[in-house]
């Protein structure tokens, strides 16, 4: 019954691999009127796991779960197990500003990372997720009547998407069995796109189609530290800390403009400039936590993170700093969370659903930018569970279901609030690989 339930649980992995790799060729990552400034929404550091404790990991050390938020977590997993981990993410967000009200929802594969032991104490991982998303779409007319009692009625079509990604690499290792320390070289790549037509329904005006588009590449460190107290019985204090650099990001960026009428196409507008030239940078990152185990059982932890944006570039980045009257402003972002984490009874042969393992959280965010110097913020609860499925070898292959229920922004000074329920999914894959078999 137990290998029938594994074969089913791996074809169900490989299954929904295909179907997201189908989907995704017509879905956002994300989708926000915010994520039209700067680089975008973004995202959570994490996976499934993290995700429904309200995103806190860096102060973590779960043996079960892979845990990307900090290098030197890596060193808490199975010494002897290869570990992966697949997420995937739906997104179902209202939008209301004033009387007007839109709701839309996204679905998209969130992660991929695998992780190998090195030599007892020490491990490596690898991994990609993304690092920001852009998705919009939404239509205006022109209803200043000096305008349009010239030119007739005006429509403008503004819509973008693209993503950027940071794949990763780190290693981390374990001394005197309480200091864990890592560190993951990051590189990030990918492109956001921008475009606004202005079309009139008088025909003898040239209708007009304007974008941007980014494409950015850069490689930056990021460095982790974990300190492991024992208290007294099973019950320990865990200290995390970790540190991002910033980076310069290559690229370039394009910004254009068409005139066009009929067949015959104008080119009002084509710049072609080096991120080099123009300068955009990624923020400095540290991160600060703390947590409480008790054994296998439970764990509670509380993390703050301070990402410093107000060197980024983007105030100045033709296409990306301001649309219409909306002006943006890179600033330095706050996020504060707090979760929590318990398991009845890990070993349980009668009930099983003692022995999976509940999570809940909060989180307060406080975006990378301003609008008309107003901060964008972000607050939600998140709940979730793993759901096993275990045989004698693979003790921790599961199923991890969250959900993210939040509001960013609000209705005031004319911003747009948004509600959303986000539900993640991850496959937590876990073999032993360097283990001699016994026969008999």
């Amino acid at each position: 019954m137990i290998r029938k339930i594994e074969r089913i649980f791996l074809l169900t992995v490989f299954l929904v691999i295909g179907v997201c790799v189908h989907a995704q060729n017509g879905t956002y990552g994300a989708y926000s009127p915010y994520s039209i400034y700067g680089i975008g929404d973004i995202s959570k550091e994490g996976t499934a796991y993290n995700k429904s404790m309200g995103g806190v990991g860096i102060a973590n050390r779960n043996n079960r779960f892979i845990n990307i938020q900090n290098p030197a977590a890596v060193t808490a997993r199975d010494s002897l197990a290869f570990m992966a981990d697949f997420g995937l993410v739906q997104g179902n967000t209202v939008y209301s500003q004033g009387d007007r009200k839109s709701a839309h929802n996204t679905f998209n594969i969130y992660d991929f990372v695998m992780t190998f032991p090195i030599y007892r104490s020490s491990a490596f991982k690898v991994g990609i997720t993304p690092y920001s998303d852009m998705g919009y779409d939404f239509s205006s007319v022109e209803t200043n009547p000096e305008i349009i009692g010239n030119t007739g009625n005006i429509t403008y079509d503004s819509y973008g998407s693209g993503s950027v990604y940071q794949a990763f690499f780190g290693a981390g290792v374990t001394f005197w069995k309480r200091l864990s320390v890592g560190a993951d070289m990051i590189y990030y790549f990918g492109n956001l796109d921008k475009i606004t037509n202005m079309d009139y329904s008088d025909a003898s005006y040239r209708s007009l189609n304007s974008g941007s588009e980014l494409t950015v590449r850069g490689l930056t460190g990021k460095f982790g530290l974990q300190y492991e107290q024992k208290l007294g019985g099973n019950v320990s204090m865990v200290i995390g800390a970790t540190y991002k650099l910033g980076t310069n990001m290559k690229g370039y960026s394009t910004n254009y403009r068409y005139a066009n009428q009929s067949s015959v196409t104008d080119t009002l507008k084509y710049n072609v400039d080096t991120l080099a030239k123009t300068g955009v940078r990624f923020a400095d990152e540290i991160g600060v936590g703390i947590a409480f185990k008790g054994g296998d059982k439970w764990s509670a932890e509380i993390d703050y993170i301070r990402s410093d944006w107000s060197t980024s570039g983007f105030d100045a980045q033709p296409g990306f700093s301001a649309i219409g009257e909306s002006r943006f402003s890179s600033t330095v972002s706050h996020s504060f969370r707090a979760g929590f984490e318990i398991t009845p009874n890990r070993n349980d042969i009668r009930y099983y659903m003692k022995t999976c393992s509940y999570r809940v959280g909060v989180y307060y965010d406080q975006a990378y930018y301003k609008l008309d110097g107003n901060n964008v913020n972000s607050m939600g609860l998140t709940f979730g569970m793993t759901l096993p499925i275990e045989n004698e070898y693979r003790k921790y292959n599961g199923i991890t279901l969250g959900v993210d229920i939040g509001q960013k922004a609000s209705a005031k000074n004319g911003m747009i609030r948004e509600r959303y329920a986000m539900f993640v999914i991850g496959f937590n894959i876990h073999d032993l690989w360097f283990i001699k078999q016994q026969y008999q």
